[in-house]
């Protein structure tokens, strides 16, 4: 099944008119004609059917045949993970947290960051194309990004982890996760979390966590955080 998205189609859309790239897509890659199903949804849940009833390389057009709200996980996972400073990892986490199964993400500025400006455009991008291949209808949120001092500030919910990698009593990961329960867990940058910033979390009532024996990369400690909360609510 091939996936479209769209933010703007809703319940109530009958009718649903292809932009120019995917009218492309859908007459020469796809060489679909009149007739033939296509699948669309805004992300937020909702998957249409649609059937072409306009095959037209700039603009084609599509008749909603049906509609169908796909279910949604029995918990919200939220991963604030700091920056990378190559860029592409930080994209290959975007990419693969979504196909796993995340709500939201939250690009957190700490002490010891070396990149402290993102691309949300870019990243948004990076969401809705895994998104789709994935055949996930709910586009993970990309929240702005913020300072770790005023995430601290922030109204978040569900059990609160902090991963992080000094020689402290920690339990693991897995040991701490409930299923069906919401989760927040923060990831630090190459050079971790400062000494500062753990005392605060853990002030904000934030439980440290280990992802296991080896030091892991970001990116590559977001995918198992990811990962481990997919694993206890399957």
């Amino acid at each position: 099944m091939q996936l479209f998205y769209n933010a703007n189609i809703t319940e109530e859309t009958t009718q649903f008119t292809f932009q120019k790239e995917e009218s492309k897509h859908i007459i020469k890659v796809l060489r679909k004609s009149s007739g033939d199903v296509l699948h669309i949804t805004n992300g937020k849940g909702w998957l249409f059917t649609a059937e072409l009833v306009i095959p037209n390389i700039h603009k084609s057009v599509a008749r909603i045949v049906s509609k169908a709200l796909q279910p949604e996980r029995g918990y919200k996972l939220h991963l604030a993970v700091a920056p990378t400073k190559m860029n592409d990892r930080y994209e290959w986490f975007l990419e693969k947290a979504t196909e796993i199964g995340i709500d939201s993400i939250t690009p957190i500025i700490c002490d010891h960051s070396e990149r402290k400006v993102i691309k949300p455009e870019r990243y948004d991008r990076i969401l809705q194309s895994a998104m789709k291949q994935s055949l996930n209808c709910y586009l993970p949120k990309l929240n702005p990004a913020i300072s770790f001092k005023d995430f601290m500030f922030q109204n978040v919910s569900g059990n609160l982890f902090i991963a992080h990698c000094e020689e402290t009593s920690k339990k693991t990961l897995k040991e701490m996760l409930d299923p069906q329960e919401d989760i927040t867990i923060l990831i630090g940058p190459e050079g971790d979390f400062s000494a500062k910033e753990i005392n605060l979390a853990l002030a904000n009532n934030f439980i440290p966590v280990t992802l296991g024996p080896n030091r892991l990369r970001t990116e590559t400690a977001a995918i198992v955080a990811c990962h481990s909360a997919a694993f206890i609510n399957e």
